[in-house]
């Protein structure tokens, strides 16, 4: 049992940080209970937006395609808090998240016309690695650069070949590019936590 709570701990899946990590996930899980109908109300949508309905701008990065497209970025979610939860206060943590939903409403808005809508949480979740990778390489920790390194790896494979191999339904990559500009555009201006516990 010890080496469970122990296991949790350097997670960041212990205690108020564990339920406050599953509170999100579920907030991810929700909003597919609504079905097509709610999907088609929360998406992010061009002709919606157009329209003043400016809540897409929010809810279309926690809505998503179907239960696995939820489930995925709900794991994704996870690897993001067990690396980097600890690297800026729940604050900061918040203006990241919302510099990089920003970013990807400006970057599809101005940049990419041709998406008429867009669900999903998985370029947040880009602009929250930039941001706990920038905390490392800032901190000099050796797993900085080998996150870096495959964060731009994988922005320049999905820039140049498409989306991943096994990525599933049809991913808007660009949106993964302009969450990443986001994250770590705000995280420049946050000092990360000298030293995460």
């Amino acid at each position: 049992m010890k080496r469970w709570q122990e296991l949790l701990r350097s997670l960041n899946f212990d205690g108020s940080r564990g339920l406050a990590l599953l509170a999100m996930v579920v907030a991810l899980l929700l909003p597919t209970l609504a079905g097509d109908a709610g999907r088609r109300l929360l998406r992010y949508d061009r002709a919606g937006l157009a329209k003043g309905e400016w809540w897409r701008l929010v809810t279309g990065h926690f809505v998503h395609l179907d239960l696995r497209h939820a489930l995925l970025n709900g794991a994704g979610l996870a690897l993001m808090w067990a690396l980097f939860e600890r690297d800026y206060s729940p604050r900061e943590w918040l203006i990241i998240v919302f510099a990089a939903i920003a970013a990807i409403d400006t970057g599809l808005w101005l940049c990419d016309s041709t998406v008429l809508w867009y669900v999903g949480s998985s370029g947040v979740l880009h602009g929250v690695m930039a941001a706990g990778t920038l905390a490392h390489l800032r901190r000099g920790e050796r797993d900085g650069a080998i996150l870096a390194a495959f964060l731009v790896a994988k922005l320049a494979y999905e820039h140049w070949v498409g989306q991943l191999p096994l990525s599933g339904s049809e991913v808007v990559v660009s949106a993964h590019l302009y969450g990443v500009i986001g994250g770590a555009a705000a995280a420049l201006f946050i000092t990360p936590v000298r030293a995460p516990v």
